[in-house]
């Protein structure tokens, strides 16, 4: 069974870290009015991608270097003056000064997200099944299709932000994304993403949804095993799925031989000035 220490933490950090830096790098591109910034630092990045977004908080950070009250000051800098409360991701293997520091201003648990991995070798033991020949690969022109497919599976009543599926859609057309899609009955009714992170040979899963109406068919099963063995196929060592606990993904990804690294909450702390200003929440 293979350990988890603070170099393999690091890399399957990536998974979340990485989509958060080609987001705010978009943003700047395309809506340089929301003010996206990213900024290297103690071996990970902290991003902002606008007031209100479910994207943009300190990721990585304290896994790779040591991290020191000069440190937390600068990431508090750069949320403050982006108007937007201060977020960071933690791990049981982030540096311990880090986790003191952030007790001793008062941070708060905002979410807490489970990050499951596995290998990618041996994978002869995922299963097949006739839904396999409903899975293709999918195409960067239907990256707004897939976004709505994942918005109608998690937000059948609409409850979603209004632009959650145009904040969605850039994932599936990242540089290095592997989409897939299920065709049945002539349309498109389930999707799932990966998204390949060479320097750390991960694949981070995500994207994956399923509409109402075609579940219980195994079609999230088959997408799920189709993005490991296209992972493999191109030089991935790990797949890393980040889900919150007791949820459909999790048990799938468990059904497939994942099992969790570790839980990894989320660090907030809202400015007392700032009060009534939005709320950048984590995702």
């Amino acid at each position: 069974m293979e350990f988890v220490d603070r170099a393999l933490a690091r890399r399957f950090e990536a998974a979340e870290e990485v989509p958060q830096v080609l987001y705010a790098q978009l943003y700047q591109k395309l809506r340089p009015e929301i003010g996206a910034a990213v900024e290297e630092i103690c071996g990970g990045h902290m991003v902002f991608a606008g007031l209100g977004s479910p994207i943009g908080r300190a990721g990585a950070v304290g896994l790779a270097d040591p991290v020191t009250e000069a440190d937390l000051d600068r990431i508090e800098a750069f949320y403050r003056a982006h108007q937007a409360p201060a977020q960071i991701d933690v791990t049981p293997l982030t540096d311990e000064n880090l986790l003191e520091l952030l007790t001793q201003r008062g941070y708060v648990m905002a979410e807490l997200n489970n990050v499951l991995f596995r290998k990618l070798e041996g994978l002869a033991d995922l299963p097949s099944s006739p839904v396999d020949k409903l899975i293709r690969a999918g195409r960067s022109d239907e990256a707004l299709e897939f976004a709505s497919i994942v918005h109608r599976s998690f937000f059948p009543n609409s409850d979603a932000t209004a632009d959650f599926e145009a904040m969605l859609a850039p994932l599936f057309q990242f540089p290095g994304v592997q989409p897939f899609v299920a065709e049945l009955e002539g349309k498109n009714v389930a999707c799932g993403a990966g998204l390949v992170i060479p320097e750390h040979k991960i694949v981070g899963l995500f994207g994956a949804g399923t509409l109402a109406e075609y579940r219980g068919r195994g079609l999230q099963t088959a997408i799920l095993a189709r993005r490991m063995r296209e992972a493999a196929r191109v030089g991935c060592e790990y797949a890393v799925i980040v889900t919150k606990g007791g949820t459909t993904s999790m048990r799938n990804a468990e059904r497939l031989g994942f099992r969790v690294a570790y839980s990894k909450p989320t660090l907030i702390r809202h400015w007392p000035d700032m009060e009534g200003k939005p709320a950048q929440t984590g995702q």
